[in-house]
């Protein structure tokens, strides 16, 4: 598991030196550095799943396109380099990446493992020295599942891929229906089970779907003579299945993010952006759950949302005994405010005890609704 991440010199961090756990929540305003952390992750995975043996982190691809150097380098303090580091378990890992402004890529300026220093490397494999190549994290950093807030939406026919070339859901939730048809049968992690419905991965999908859409019954097929598959969704048992295109965007938000965490193993790690899009209150509190559910199964989940009714399913979810309170960590992210020491800190990390209590709560961190209740009452 993932325990730190630290960013240097990138986006709008100067250092970042970030706790992780195997339930991360990143809130916060906007532009204030929440999906830069998981961008770093994510040209992590990026190198090593397109360029195995590259000596560069490739800034654009088919998983994240981040554009030049200078736009991924912190323009107060960066000049040409930039930093992430990360820490699983007890191994520490380091990379220092450097590129002239204008270039779409930047060299391994140096790596370092446990200590162990490698400058200017002629030869890497998954950004790692070739006799480390192997460790975990270069696998768990290779299958990586990363969503975006910008997901698929409806389609009557979606594309059908090789399990090779579309292992996970795809960053817009694009492989999906194909991750789902090609393990209809695969049995999903005994912690993600819903009981008395047949533990493979078509089922459990559909019954994970219901509890999110009451009554939702789903089925997949192979349009003939094609590379493609259709989807149907009904909300009853007394109606017909439908293509997407004609129910509620909310299924095809959900969707990938169900399969992606029921196709994932343990160990794995799951990345998300606004699970909560287009979904009633209700379900988003049901979301928040979920991603404790999933995190209780072994799959290191990160994600980035808007909604106090996320965090409050992950909550109620600690109340629940479903996953320790020790196991989230919470990171509530400001704009930076220049580099006064007397500042407000540009990332601050609320604890949770074990009723879901939190122990603070900064300004600005899920309490609009009280300030517009206040407001309302005249306490202004």
């Amino acid at each position: 598991m993932l325990t730190r991440i630290e960013l240097r010199h990138f986006k709008c961090f100067s250092l970042l030196k970030l706790p992780l756990c195997p339930l991360t929540l990143l809130s916060g305003v906007n532009a204030s550095g929440k999906s830069s952390v998981l961008q770093g992750l994510v040209l992590l995975h990026q190198t090593i799943r397109e360029h195995e043996w590259s000596t560069r982190l490739m800034l654009n691809g088919a998983a994240i396109r981040l554009g030049t150097v200078s736009d991924v380098i912190d323009q107060v303090h960066g000049r040409r380099d930039c930093g992430i580091a990360l820490l699983d378990e007890d191994t520490a890992y380091e990379w220092e990446f450097t590129g002239e402004r204008g270039e779409m890529s930047m060299a391994v300026e140096r790596v370092r493992v446990d200590g162990r220093e490698e400058d200017r490397p002629r030869s890497l494999r998954h950004l790692l020295p070739p006799d480390r190549a192997e460790a975990s994290l270069a696998a768990r950093l290779r299958g990586l599942t990363y969503l975006t807030a910008e997901r698929l939406g409806p389609r009557e026919s979606y594309a059908l891929e090789d399990p090779q070339v579309a292992p996970v859901v795809g960053p817009a939730g694009e492989y999906a229906a194909s991750v789902l048809y090609s393990g209809l049968d695969v049995r999903v992690p005994d912690g993600l089970i819903i009981r008395d419905i047949p533990p493979t991965r078509l089922r459990q999908v559909e019954a994970r779907m219901g509890c999110f859409f009451p009554g939702c019954g789903l089925t997949i097929d192979k349009t003939p003579q094609t590379n493609a598959v259709t989807l149907g969704f009904r909300m009853s048992r007394d109606m017909d299945f439908h293509h997407p295109i004609h129910t509620g965007f909310g299924l095809t938000q959900v969707f990938p993010i169900v399969v992606g965490a029921l196709s994932a193993n343990r160990n794995d790690l799951l990345l998300i952006e606004n699970p909560e899009v287009h979904l009633h209150p209700a379900g988003q509190g049901m979301m928040g759950e979920f991603m404790a559910q999933v995190a209780s199964a072994g799959v290191q989940v990160v994600i980035e949302t808007h909604s106090d009714h996320v965090l409050n399913g992950i909550r109620r979810a600690v109340k629940d005994r479903v996953l320790p309170p020790e196991n989230v960590a919470v990171h509530f992210f400001r704009p930076r405010q220049g580099d006064d020491p007397d500042s407000v800190p540009q990332v601050q990390s609320p604890s949770l005890d074990g009723e879901g209590n939190i122990d603070t709560w900064p300004v600005g961190f899920f309490d609009q609704f009280d300030k517009d209740m206040n407001y309302f009452a005249g306490w202004n």
